[in-house]
């Protein structure tokens, strides 16, 4: 089926056709590392994800160059570096908080399953690439110097008429619009108001490096042109598909289109613009002020990066997404249910093609209707044998689930075993977080923290082969031979007739968190099972 993709600057849903595609080029704007990414990061993070992961399915994993940047120089960064730091220089404390929230990133998006970029930049490694786009602008006549600044010009860029896009058309806007709403700055040096920063004086203490455009005092670049540097030096003048959050689209993309297109006099710097849409949380507006803001880490502290994911997928990207508690829920029963059907498959060699959920995704990412697809193949699968099911395990797996042989890291509440003299109930959350630690690949240390408010209690957790996590007082051992005891116990009274006795046993067992089931072996003889109540 051939992929289609909404194109933010000619507006419409049009035929991908690579440039070249033996090398399928897309660039998206990563995290500026000052703190913690919230989920609201976490929306563009798992759609390009997909849309890599889709890409590669369809030109061959070697053929795909995924760039995602870090900015690791902004005024945030500075602002934490000297709070967290204040007896180090300012550009070691940048180093370390840079550092720290750069792993911090990592850790959370791989815990979502998203891929790593093939290639991802850091802006302070590309200050020469900065600077010679500075020089082409400014020896373009797009930009100039003014008390140590260099700004460039949109009237000069439309002005010059020769094949170059307008300034304003990927944000649909008019110069004099911009004007009239906008919210750019006012400095005296500016010979006109749309005129942005390229390079700017740094202040004592901070980066700063060698200035272009024969500036003598050291400066640092704007936040626009790092992106037109990383994306030039990693993908060349003209690539495939630029991506971001719809909240990128003007100034930033806007501003890096401008750059990028009157350095290297190119009418497209990439001929695809994919933009993810706005999240809110219960119908609200994500804010600090509303007491609703929620980082990534504070999710995968209690939800397997699955279940986020699913959640994220359930809406189209370019659609705004509500994130509610009702739909998390829903998500977590849905990867349950699914991975009740696979876990003794999921992880089966599987050499067959995801063709239901990749052609669906043709339709412009067009998630919703993949999860309908795989809710189709779920059907197969249980009615159906191995191959339905490695069917439905392989369309899972181009989406990027990868825990779904462990249906019980999707379960709610909490189940024991012999103890019945405890209430289980206040152990949930414990039980709720170590899951998600166990789906989500954390350190032993962090289960560890978690295992000791149970530890110290008297009671253990065991972990079943299916991700099942089980309250049990004393040894697993002991627990199992005084249960199998039991269960000998009432055999033998249901066989002498003695139903009384029977059935006071099975209360027994019911209160431990023992669910008995009785049948026949193959000679055709009484027999009872058990296993944990869920």
């Amino acid at each position: 089926m051939e992929l289609r993709l909404y194109d933010t600057l000619s507006r419409e849903k049009r035929a991908f056709v690579p440039l070249d595609p033996n090398n399928v080029r897309m660039y998206v704007c990563g995290p500026t590392v000052y703190d913690f990414a919230h989920i609201g990061n976490a929306r563009p993070v798992i759609v390009f994800d997909v849309l890599f992961r889709l890409l590669r399915h369809l030109y061959g994993e070697a053929h795909v160059k995924y760039v995602r940047n870090i900015t690791d120089v902004d005024d945030k960064i500075n602002d934490r570096a000297a709070r967290d730091f204040p007896g180090l220089p300012l550009n070691e404390a940048i180093r370390k908080v840079t550092e720290q929230t750069g792993k911090q990133f990592h850790a959370d998006v791989d815990a979502l399953g998203a891929l790593r970029p093939s290639v991802e930049p850091r802006a302070t490694d590309h200050i020469g690439e900065m600077r010679e786009i500075i020089e082409r602008l400014v020896k373009g006549g797009f930009a100039y110097a003014a008390e140590d600044h260099v700004l460039f010009s949109p009237q000069a860029m439309n002005a010059a008429n020769d094949g170059l896009p307008r300034y304003g058309a990927l944000s649909n806007r008019s110069l004099d619009e911009m004007v009239a709403g906008a919210r750019v700055d006012v400095a005296p040096y500016k010979k006109g108001n749309t005129d942005f920063v390229l390079w700017k004086p740094s202040k004592p203490g901070e980066p700063s490096w060698p200035s272009p455009a024969g500036i003598k005092a050291e400066g640092r670049p704007g936040w626009h042109i790092e992106c037109s540097a990383m994306a030039w030096k990693h993908l060349g003048e003209h690539f495939d598909i630029h991506g971001g959050g719809i909240d990128l689209v003007f100034p930033h993309h806007e501003n890096e289109v401008a750059q990028s297109c009157c350095a290297f006099h190119r009418e497209r710097m990439a001929n695809t613009w994919m933009h993810n849409g706005f999240l809110q949380v219960e119908g609200e507006k994500m804010s600090k002020s509303l007491g609703n803001f929620i980082t990534i880490r504070e999710l995968l502290n209690t939800l397997p990066g699955d279940v986020i994911r699913l959640q994220m997928l359930m809406t189209h990207y370019r659609q705004p997404i509500d994130w509610t508690e009702r739909s998390t829920y829903l998500a977590s029963s849905e990867l349950e249910e699914w991975a009740e059907s696979l876990h003794s498959y999921f992880r089966f060699p599987n050499d067959n093609p995801p063709t239901a959920v990749a052609d669906a995704l043709s339709d412009d990412l067009n998630t919703p209707a993949a999860i309908a697809v795989l809710r189709e193949l779920h059907v197969a699968a249980k009615k159906g044998g191995t191959k339905e099911k490695l069917i439905f395990a392989s369309n899972l797996k181009l989406l990027g689930f990868k825990k779904l042989d462990k249906p019980g890291l999707f379960r709610f509440g909490v189940s024991g075993l012999n103890v019945a003299d405890v209430a289980i109930g206040k152990y949930e959350p414990a039980i709720r977080r170590l899951r998600a630690a166990i789906a989500n690949d954390a350190p032993d240390s962090a289960r560890d923290e978690i295992l000791s408010s149970i530890l110290k209690d008297g009671l253990s957790v065991q972990e079943g082969n299916s991700g099942d996590l089980t309250l049990i007082r004393g040894s697993e051992e002991d627990a199992s031979k005084k249960i199998q005891k039991l269960v000998d116990d009432r055999l033998s009274a249901r066989l002498a007739k003695n139903f009384k006795e029977s059935d006071r046993i099975r209360d027994e067992l019911a209160a431990m968190g023992v669910v008995l089931k009785d049948g026949k072996d193959d000679d055709g003889k009484p027999m009872t099972t058990w296993e944990v109540a869920r």
